[in-house]
């Protein structure tokens, strides 16, 4: 082979690599491309891994919510339709409501789409729109239960101030702040954990998008995330947990002052239901997302969340409401006026005869 011909050779194999790799770079550039453009999607893998008790617990849940709604819902319609039920105690117990039935609206029949059938897929915008309503809705659910405790506080402590502090104003003030730091707090969280980085499928061990099981699918570093549910996110939660307990024990402590060993007694029942369903909520919550991600587990973070996304939403009107006397009596007001224009027919022929 010539000189020249050995020359020609060399350059043909340069520009040969020189376009392999070339060739290659756009094919990395346009993996990245893909990389970036990308919407992640989950796969809700449901409440238990074995499907045969599906059938059994889609009928419980299935129950559980229609009580849930038929209970939450009467509450809102009474509050708004008699007047016997305008005292801050009942303004907050509309709005209580109003929270319960929208709560285990954001989990619930997904729940039960996933019992039906497992592995149910749910979009990247889907997820965090879920996650985003499911925390605002429970940490309102926490504050109006705080301004409650509050509420009864002063009716039992301060009986002859009561109306001077527990102005409409302040009603409203009470129930604004509840839903206006829920919601700041929930696009906080939202926000931070919607910026860590998800494989292309994820395979997720819930019934819904929770905080904690996004974070455990996250690639990326979720250092700052874990933070701020540690600092600001305990500070949200536990303020109204110091206020539900500081109203209660001066509510005791008033309690202990009655003479009347039944008026005792009455209170202490009133109390002590609305402590053990106080205690189910915050106790649940705060086993759930104030501990390490290391100490993540999947089963536990189900079962506990049961307990706070449907247990205790149901039991509040139940346990705050449809005990006390004047809802009965609101209750059966209404159910007499729904009766009356079935016998008003009756009542005018007999006139006009």
């Amino acid at each position: 082979m010539t000189e020249k011909q050995k020359n020609e050779s060399r350059i043909h194999l340069g520009l040969s690599w020189k376009l392999t790799s070339q060739n290659s770079r756009l094919a990395g550039s346009s993996k990245a491309l893909v990389n970036l453009t990308w919407d992640p999607e989950f796969l809700l893998l449901g409440l238990m891994d074995d499907t045969v008790a599906h059938p059994v617990l889609f009928l419980l849940f299935l129950s559980v919510y229609l009580l849930n709604a038929l209970g939450n819902l009467s509450m809102v319609v009474l509050v708004r339709s008699d007047g016997a039920l305008s005292s801050p105690m009942y303004y907050f117990l509309g709005h209580l409501s109003l929270v319960d039935a929208c709560f285990t609206t954001v989990t619930v029949p997904g729940l039960l789409a996933s019992l039906l059938h497992p592995g149910q897929a749910i979009s990247f915008q889907a997820c965090f729109a879920q996650m985003y309503f499911f925390v605002a809705l429970g940490i309102t659910e926490s504050y109006l239960l705080a301004a409650m405790s509050y509420d009864r506080a002063v009716a039992v402590c301060r009986p002859l101030h009561y109306t001077a502090v527990m102005t409409p104003r302040c009603s409203v003030a009470l129930v604004g702040a509840s839903w206006a730091v829920a919601h700041l707090h929930s696009l906080l969280h939202t926000l931070l954990i919607s910026a860590l980085s998800y494989p292309r499928f994820a395979p997720m061990r819930h019934f819904f998008c929770d905080m904690t099981v996004m974070l455990s699918l996250a690639t990326s570093d979720t250092s700052a995330a874990e933070t701020a549910i540690f600092s600001e996110g305990l500070a949200v939660v536990l303020t109204p947990l110091l206020l539900v307990s500081l109203s209660y024990v001066h509510i005791l402590l008033a309690v202990l002052r009655v003479r009347s060993a039944g008026g005792r007694r009455r209170a202490f029942s009133t109390c002590g239901a609305h402590l053990v369903v106080v205690s189910l909520f915050f106790g649940s919550v705060l086993s759930v997302y104030f501990r390490p991600s290391s100490a993540y587990s999947a089963r536990y973070d189900r079962l506990a969340s049961v307990v706070y996304a449907v247990v205790t939403p149901t039991l509040n009107p139940f346990i705050y409401s449809l005990r006390n006397k004047e809802v009965k009596g609101a209750l059966t007001r209404g159910l007499r006026c729904r009766a009356a224009p079935q016998e008003e027919p009756e009542e005018s022929s007999t006139f006009h005869t």
